[in-house]
């Protein structure tokens, strides 16, 4: 009778205990990246009263079974349905990232390393990647000497908009492509202004300038062969439009600045007696670059110093070089001017006939797109790829390398302990963490951004358990209830 009464008394523990994971799973529902639990029940001890015996042929007695009185149930696990992914949830978010795979995202809290499958990180005021509850996000960061590089080493804290990272560097321009076509009816080619192309550039320090190159066709004497065309620099202004080459004194006299340049190997300075003192107007001792194209064809040929500029120079180039010295030390010192030699290609340019207008334009940058130069950048946000690799965008253009995320990975997830805010510890039956980690697509399909994971917890199933749980326990209930009787009755008996 009272091991009646401790069945159900262990029956009613069991079920309010699998009850209590029931409540645990539902209340987290919509919890990102949580992972239900389910509980395992086995029974207890037996009390044998007869032990098993085995037929005896001398005898003629027969085999008997072994009579057992189980003595209730007990929780024999409570386990985690870590494999289990949840319904990914798009948030558009590129700092919110789900693995797709059975790896863990590696975060540390007060120095101790835990994992989680919540991604949905954020930014604290030092520019780390972290939790919502302020665990550090952990990854590996980029070598200094080689920014395209990663180092996987030990993990450590991802800092990705850090005062360092949150702008990127200027860089001057280094090369520039001038395409069209020059028609040579365009009466603009003969006149006193001639065909004007605007060539833009950066210098070390992100500013934008602007170089006027005048292209027209030489009538004086010698007069230039038919395909041919003089190239020379007008001038060139600063971002609010204003020469760079001229300067007011103390007194307020338009003075040269003391910035010269070199164009095709030929030298230009400002010369003094030119200067307008109305309107700071200038003109330049130098000379000019020639273009040549194939008469018959409209090919380009060839663009070079003139030669009685620069006859050492070869006829058969597609560029010339154009530079500007930021001062007098900057002509013999690069390392004292504020710019970068450009090359200038004009080998995208034609002579054909196009109703005598023509049509040119100048382009930052080569050919192959190189050497473009860049303005000062300001972070405008950030990306995360497949592999876990943070990128910073910046309104420059640039897209720079932060770092990366890296992921654990367990031979028995299932053995990891959670200790709340979505994380778990390591354990003795999890496996070890060498506390280096691995990239997100090693072993595993790679990290999907703007996307959450959720929790797997299955309504249907948790309303089901809830039922057959109830029920147990209701059970359970009746079997003390009834015992109790019974031993009334029995106490009845002896009085």
């Amino acid at each position: 009778m009272m091991r009646s009464l401790f069945s159900g008394v262990s029956g009613l523990k069991v079920h309010q205990t699998k009850m209590d994971v029931i409540g645990n799973n539902i209340d987290n529902v919509n919890t990102v990246g949580f992972k239900s639990s389910s509980v395992n029940f086995s029974d207890v001890f037996y009390q044998t009263t007869q032990s098993a015996s085995g037929p005896n042929s001398a005898t003629g007695t027969t085999g008997r079974n072994a009579m057992q009185i189980g003595l209730g149930a007990n929780v024999a696990s409570i386990t985690k349905k870590i494999s289990a992914t949840g319904a990914s949830q798009r948030t558009d978010d590129p700092l919110d990232i789900m693995i797709n795979g059975d790896q863990f995202f590696i975060v540390n809290s007060g120095g101790t390393n835990y994992f989680t499958k919540a991604g949905a990180f954020t930014v604290d005021s030092y520019g780390t990647l972290c939790t919502p509850s302020g665990a550090a996000v952990m990854g590996w960061k980029v070598d200094r000497n080689d920014p395209t590089t990663i180092i996987r080493d030990a993990v450590s804290p991802l800092t990705v908009m850090s005062p360092e990272n949150l702008y990127s560097k200027p860089e001057a321009t280094k090369a520039a492509y001038v395409s069209g076509n020059i028609d040579s009816l365009d009466t603009q080619l003969t006149s006193e202004t001639g065909k004007i192309v605007n060539v833009s550039f950066y210098d070390k320090t992100g500013h934008s300038y602007t170089a006027d190159l005048k292209i027209y066709q030489y009538q004086g004497d010698p007069a230039d062969a038919e395909g041919e065309y003089r190239v020379e620099v007008t001038d060139v202004t600063d971002e609010s439009g204003k020469s760079i080459f001229i300067t007011k004194d103390k007194d307020g006299k338009y003075v040269p600045s003391g910035v010269t340049i070199n164009f095709a190997g030929i030298n230009y300075t400002v010369d003094v007696a030119s200067i307008n003192q109305e309107d700071g107007s200038f003109g330049f001792t130098g000379g000019a670059a020639k273009l040549k194209f194939d008469p018959a064809s409209g090919d380009f040929v060839s663009v070079t110093g003139t030669e009685a500029d620069d006859p050492s120079r070869p006829e058969d180039l597609n560029s010339i070089g154009f530079t500007v010295y930021s001062n007098a030390a900057a002509v013999t010192d690069p390392t004292q001017n504020t710019f970068r030699d450009i090359d200038l290609d004009f080998s995208k340019v034609t002579q054909y006939a196009t109703s005598g207008v023509s049509n040119l334009t100048a382009v930052k940058g080569g050919l192959d797109g190189k050497g473009a130069g860049k303005q000062f950048g300001n972070m405008n946000g950030v990306s995360v790829d497949t592999s876990g690799k943070i990128y910073g965008k910046y309104d420059n253009g640039d897209r720079i390398l932060l770092g990366q995320i890296a992921v654990a990975s367990f031979s028995n997830p299932a053995g990891l302990e959670a200790v709340g805010d979505n994380m778990f510890a390591a354990t003795q039956n999890s496996g070890d963490f060498d506390g280096i980690g691995q990239d997100p697509t090693q072993g595993g399909e790679g990290l999907l951004t703007g996307v959450l994971e959720m929790s797997n917890v299955d309504l249907s199933e948790q309303f089901t358990e809830m039922i057959t749980t109830q029920r147990g326990f209701q059970a359970n209930s009746r079997i003390i209830t009834t015992s109790d009787t019974l031993l009334e009755e029995l106490i009845n008996l002896k009085r």
